[in-house]
């Protein structure tokens, strides 16, 4: 029935992750849109708690060999993906939030006499900085990784696209254009803005209830095995 649904992947999928689109009968095409290089970690000014808003962040200062000075610090962090990272390598998460802003009323409201660091990538929103700013609450932040556009020209056309990240929407858009017939699956509202910001309709923007690769999925199979009205 879906056989002619290509659906392209703006990152390489988990091989389960794939499975999953090709058991519903999908096409999938699938492209690194974006690459992530990790800096070294200074730990020496560290502050008592510490704050994560990506696996890439948590990923880069697991790479650092003092990691194991930060273990029993407090972590605060966004993402069940950044938490089960976290605590999987061995750190307490105080608190998580599914987004930048939520967390940002939680420290605001319950932890604003804490001191933060927060480890950040290069390309990161204003939300949490100007958050803790906002609520007087004392932090520094820490780069630890960098996010590398990489563009490419995809030859087929796809009637659905995921997108992980406002950057991925950003190197998609360099060598290709949105068509008036696809469906844009997003991982979070701040990609999702990031498409509307490039005057997508909203009605063909599907973001996932869960921000999970595993959930953009299934918004994506919900979608084709759903019967349309003509």
């Amino acid at each position: 029935m879906h056989n002619t649904i290509r659906v392209l992947s703006t990152k390489i999928l988990k091989s389960n992750q794939k499975q999953f689109l090709l058991n519903a009968g999908l096409k999938v095409v699938e492209a690194n849109f974006i690459s992530i290089e990790f800096y070294p970690v200074e730990i020496k000014n560290t502050k008592e708690n510490l704050i994560f808003t990506s696996q890439n962040s948590v990923t880069s200062v697991l790479r650092t060999s003092e990691v194991a000075n930060l273990q029993s610090k407090p972590v605060f962090c966004v993402g069940i993906k950044t938490k089960d990272l976290l605590e999987k390598n061995g750190f307490e998460v105080l608190e998580f939030t599914n987004y930048a802003a939520e967390l940002v009323e939680i420290l605001g409201s319950k932890y604003s006499e804490r001191n933060y660091t927060f480890f950040s990538g290069n390309l990161r929103h204003e939300t949490i900085p100007q958050g803790l700013k906002d609520h007087n609450i004392s932090f520094n932040e820490v780069e630890v990784y960098k996010t590398v556009l990489s563009p490419q020209k995809i030859q087929s056309s796809a009637e659905a696209i995921l997108f992980f990240s406002p950057s991925g929407v950003e190197s998609y858009l360099i060598k290709n254009t949105f068509e008036d017939n696809q469906q844009y699956f997003c991982i979070g509202t701040t990609t999702s803005q990031a498409l509307i910001n490039r005057k997508v309709s909203e009605d063909r923007i599907h973001i996932a209830t869960v921000q999970t690769v595993e959930n953009t999925i299934i918004q994506v199979i919900n979608y084709y095995k759903t019967p349309k009205s003509i």
